[in-house]
């Protein structure tokens, strides 16, 4: 089923107000590395970085904690 116009805005309105875009590049070829990677743990990409951003700054605080 195709999405409505009206759908479309509504959404395009949603993400304006609630998400921020990250962007950052990577050497060509590890985008494919990611996203197997990713596959393999049963994630989306998007889900992938986000948990191992996460991880990484949980990590980081506790050792300056110690």
């Amino acid at each position: 089923m195709a999405v409505s116009e009206a759908q479309k805005r509504a959404t395009a309105k949603w993400q304006k107000e609630k998400v921020e875009e990250v962007k950052f590049r990577v050497p060509k070829g590890e985008c494919a590395v990611i996203q197997a990677h990713a596959n393999q743990q049963g994630e989306s990409t998007t889900a992938f970085i986000k948990r191992a951003i996460k991880e990484t700054m949980e990590r980081d605080n506790a050792e300056k904690h110690e």
